[in-house]
């Protein structure tokens, strides 16, 4: 009990101190583990370790093979909730680049790491090819911890995050064929059985992870399932999705489980974030127990096998000739620069799944005498570690020397995605600005992203959006939605991650009643809060330029705009398009010179004398 408890106690502090160090959670993880495991024998006075996973006929927590099944369990529930966070709509705007990198690059990483792994140390071509399959994966758990304080272009982050994310079902099912490969009979019907095996895994865990995902929203829909029961009783169907789907065909079950979590995740179904949130904290909980218990149960002897030279060659040869091969062999012909190409080749680290599969594959086949069995788990944590440790500690600094680092953010988050602040934002993104509009309103954001804008359904009082890595170009901030409280709330939330260069936010009625109480952040004029601008939109959907050349015309305009209204001031833009957002605070308006700039307005045409 003591252990188990200790396990807990111990993850729930990785993950705190991970958090508070903006680390991958993997990384102290795996270091608790291998403290309280294999190291601890060279501190404890018998030789024993503080926590041994399996029994071992005088202490442990797990009897035989428990500590598999816990395994598989948790591995099944964890890829289950990453299939829920992969959606269609997404998938089909991520482009060539990532396409090419899930498959090109995962092809070369699993022919050529399988070879420098057989010829490096000698193993089996079997052992060599299951550990490139493993070591394929990425993941978004060791990724976005990496990205998140590092402000990169869109294009970068958004093919690191979403390699990241689609990777992980692929390397799994790509392991998964070759563990298969490994463990069916040897002889000369090897290659067909082994087919014929993965047939079945791909037809019932396919199948199995269909159906009962159509019918868990089936029950969903018609309310058979209590509020209060939702999320226990989806556990147990994702447990029994895995476990028949494996009883069918062995090893299908993580398939069965990434179908089902995808077919769900892209189902309108009612409640479905309160789902993704419940496996959201399962997994953490489940990651922080498996990782220590997975690296504790690591012998000395295992991480020996590993001291000897071929592993340092080994480790360079994957990090520093496999992968920037299959970066710069899947970004060719693409819009990436070379510096981009190559911090895209220098982030990436091995993850959760990669080292969780590693383990149970690991443990299997040395159950079974396979021979060399016994360096899976090891040369895998070995990459993971490595890989890990190596971006999270010089990808800031190598972003800087090779250019890619953004020495000014100047995307615009728009809180708010109604019909006046997606004209606003068409036209920031028509002048070259990256633009991200931010709304809980489903229609709003269908709506957004029907104009080709991008558009993230969310909301200000969840910590996703502080997270999400592609929001990292974001410098100004600007609140436009019709509730003053949520504006406010707006900006003091996000001031200091996503306005940086500029918070601002609409005035409220009251604001717009008594000008002394206009705030430092008000947006456009003191005469017009979010209503006005509502009916300008609605009278005149158009943002008009008109030239102005000095301070004066300036100020004569913004009068003539102020005073009528059917014309709403929003911005600046000098003769090198750069854009200046108009505070309601005029004084805060400086430029260096008028010469060559227009004043961008919303509502009817002016015709200049």
């Amino acid at each position: 009990m003591l252990e188990l408890a200790g396990i807990i106690i111990l993850g729930i502090i990785a993950q705190w101190a991970a958090w508070r160090l903006k680390l991958p959670a993997i990384l102290p993880l795996i270091l608790i583990g291998l403290l309280v495991g294999p190291f601890s024998t060279l501190l404890s006075d018998d030789g024993t370790k503080w926590i041994e996973p399996i029994w071992n006929g005088v202490e442990g927590l797990f009897p035989g093979e428990g500590l598999y099944y816990f395994v598989s369990l948790a591995i099944s529930i964890i890829l289950f909730e990453g299939g829920l966070t992969l959606k269609r709509s997404e998938i089909r705007t991520i482009g060539p680049v990532i396409t090419k990198l899930i498959t090109v690059g995962s092809a070369v990483t699993f022919f050529l790491a399988g070879a420098a792994t057989y010829f490096i140390f000698g193993l089996s071509l079997k052992i060599s090819f299951l550990f490139s399959a493993l070591i394929i994966v990425t993941g978004p758990t060791v990724i976005s911890p990496i990205l998140r304080n590092i402000p990169l272009k869109k294009d970068v982050s958004s093919v690191l995050k979403w390699e990241g994310i689609l990777i992980d079902p692929i390397g799994a099912l790509v392991a998964v064929l070759v563990f298969e490969f490994i463990s069916v009979g040897e002889g000369q019907q090897y290659t067909k059985t082994a087919l014929i095996e993965f047939g079945k895994i791909l037809l019932f865990g396919t199948t199995f992870g269909f159906t009962f995902a159509h019918g868990l929203a089936f029950a969903i829909k018609k309310k058979l399932i209590p509020h209060y029961l939702l999320n226990v009783v989806s556990l147990s169907v994702v447990l029994l999705v895995f476990v028949e789907s494996d009883i069918f065909a062995h090893e299908s079950g993580l398939l069965a489980v990434v179908v089902m979590g995808m077919v769900l995740g892209n189902m309108n179904l009612p409640n479905l974030k309160e789902l993704l949130y419940f496996k959201e904290s399962l997994s953490v909980l489940l990651i922080s127990i498996l990782f220590i218990l997975l690296s504790a149960n690591i012998n000395l002897e295992d991480l020996l096998l590993l001291y000897r030279w071929e592993t340092l060659l080994l480790f360079l040869v994957v990090v520093f000739v496999i992968r920037p091969l299959g970066v710069f062999l899947s970004t060719h012909g693409s819009d990436l620069k070379i510096n981009e190409r190559i911090f895209i080749s220098w982030v990436g680290p091995r993850g959760i799944v990669a080292a969780g599969i590693a383990s149970l594959f690991g443990s299997k086949l040395l159950l079974k005498g396979e021979a060399g069995a016994e360096y899976i788990t090891p040369l895998v944590f070995m990459i993971v570690l490595g890989t890990v440790l190596l971006n999270a500690t010089t990808a800031r600094v190598f972003a800087k020397v090779i250019g890619v680092f953004l020495k000014k953010s100047d995307g615009i988050l728009i809180v708010g995605a109604t019909e006046v602040s997606r004209l606003i934002a068409r036209y920031l993104q028509r002048n070259n600005r990256h633009i991200v509009l931010l709304d809980s309103n489903t229609s709003n954001i269908r709506a957004a992203r029907e104009w080709d804008l991008e558009a993230i359904e969310g909301n200000i009082y969840s910590e996703d959006i502080i997270n999400d890595i592609e929001l990292n170009d974001i410098g100004y901030l600007m609140a436009l939605t019709g509730n003053n409280d949520i504006n406010v709330h707006a900006i003091n939330r996000f001031k200091k991650q996503f306005g940086e260069n500029g918070s601002f936010r609409l005035i409220s009625n009251q604001e717009m009643d008594d000008p002394t109480k206009i705030p430092k952040e008000g947006l456009f004029s003191i005469t017009d809060n979010f209503a006005n601008l509502t009916e300008v939109a609605r009278k005149y959907p158009t943002i008009q330029e008109i030239s102005i050349n000095s301070e004066e015309e300036y100020h004569s305009l913004s009068e003539t705009l102020l005073k009528d209204k059917d014309m709403i001031p929003l911005f600046i833009k000098d003769k090198e398009g750069n854009i200046d957002i108009i505070s309601s605070f005029v004084e805060d308006l400086v430029l260096h010179s008028f010469e060559g700039c227009k004043l961008a307005y919303l509502g009817k045409p002016i015709v200049k004398n």
